[in-house]
């Protein structure tokens, strides 16, 4: 737990309200557990307490920013134990566990009012399990390869659009005595993103979604046609060195010190990078490579959400603070490139003029005809996800172990989903 932040903020709103019949009237204490404890994030979370905080001066908010990868092993204690009154979490089959064991409150009568319901509506399904909504998304971002533009010029290089190109560029990368791709794959799940890629462009969006739902054997051919793929970058000395030994934060300086010329990441690198010391005429963006032409390309793009705790003292205030979130304005301003760089959920809010939120937009508006996933350990059952995640670095550090990888998940895989 890093720190705790309180705020009671004396009379004198200066924000006009924005919705909520009763706001005016809310008081009492406001308890929020937030996992965005990497700078930008932590700015925009303490950011949306104080101008929450303005439009109601007799509530107490409470803030506590909890180390993201510590939130992931705190939360189904705190929510069973000590219950905010809002917390962070993830969409789709990630909130799954928490909706089923009764600790996620239903909040469909705020997906029923006109303002969340047709706003909102691109995301609604991320959002729902048994035909009731759990919670509200605030941003989203692509998922792509994030590289150094500078060094591919230097190099004669373009970005790829086919696997051939890939392997092309990565032997000259390779042959200048630098690795293609950094990664830290210390906490794993860095290692569910090249996994995900690569599986949805070998075997395309539906069939990676078989497998997470528990329909395909790990040891089915296709899937070993995926680790054939991943392995020809490994062989080549494609990622940097002892990968597992740095978090993914700890590898970014591979990359912006030139050791490594691109990342497989998601967007909300790239305020990491221009800190960095990037700027962006060095930094470029592209699509992760076409591997079997037939195949549509699907996309990562996760959806990260508010949940009100079913134990949580002041709903009411809660329900208004989800409001607040994913309002048009909010959302204009949290997303825009100077806080996380993401994508806005409110259809009504504005896409700042940023190089790779552009990329970004246009490339899930335009192409990505396949699908689109919210990420290995959001898609696949939390056991399944965590005993996958173990195997895939495994794999990455030691290629030749793949065949007992493969038998292990697939023990797992008849154990989770019977």
């Amino acid at each position: 737990m890093h720190s705790i932040l309180k705020t009671s903020v004396a009379a004198g709103a200066t924000i006009a309200a924005l919705s909520g019949p009763a706001f005016a009237d809310l008081s009492g204490d406001l308890k929020i557990f937030s996992d965005m404890s990497n700078p930008a994030p932590r700015a925009v979370i303490e950011g949306m307490v104080e101008r929450f905080g303005e439009l109601h001066p007799d509530l107490n908010i409470e803030l506590t920013v909890i180390d993201r990868e510590a939130y992931k092993t705190q939360i189904r204690n705190f929510l069973t134990a000590d219950a905010p009154d809002v917390a962070n979490w993830y969409a789709a089959n990630r909130m799954g566990p928490y909706v089923e064991a009764g600790l996620f409150e239903d909040i469909s009568d705020l997906w029923a009012e006109p303002e969340i319901a047709e706003a909102l509506a691109s995301t609604k399904g991320a959002m729902t399990i048994d035909g009731a909504q759990w919670g509200v998304p605030y941003t989203y971002y692509q998922w792509g390869v994030y590289y150094r533009e500078d060094i591919f010029a230097e190099l004669g290089l373009s970005a790829p659009s086919t696997w051939e190109e890939e392997l092309a560029n990565c032997q000259v990368i390779v042959d200048s005595g630098r690795a293609c791709y950094t990664i830290g794959s210390k906490f794993l799940w860095t290692a569910g993103g090249w996994f995900d890629y690569l599986n949805m462009r070998t075997n395309g969006f539906d069939f990676h979604m078989q497998l997470a739902q528990g329909e395909v054997a790990w040891t089915d051919d296709r899937v070993r046609a995926t680790f054939a793929n991943w392995r020809q970058l490994i062989d080549m000395g494609g990622f940097i060195a002892d990968h597992q030994t740095y978090s993914w934060q700890e590898a970014l300086p591979f990359m912006v010190n030139g050791e490594a010329t691109a990342y497989l990441m998601g967007n909300f690198s790239v305020p990491h990078f221009r800190e960095g010391g990037l700027t962006d005429d060095q930094l470029g963006f592209y699509q992760f490579p076409t591997i079997d032409a037939s195949i549509a390309p699907a996309e990562d793009a996760p959806t990260d959400t508010f949940h009100i705790p079913a134990n949580a003292s002041n709903k009411e205030a809660a329900r208004e603070f989800l409001r607040f979130v994913v309002s048009a304005e909010n959302q204009t301003l949290i997303n825009n490139g100077e806080n996380l760089g993401q994508l806005p959920v409110n259809a009504a809010s504005g896409v700042d003029d940023d190089e790779f939120l552009n990329a970004g937009f246009d490339m899930l508006s335009n192409n990505a005809t396949g699908g689109v996933a919210q990420f290995f350990d959001r898609d696949f059952p939390a056991e399944m996800a965590a005993a996958g995640m173990e195997g895939l670095q495994e794999f990455m550090v030691f290629p030749d172990n793949l065949d007992d990888i493969l038998e292990r998940l697939e023990q797992t895989r008849q154990s989770v989903y019977e």
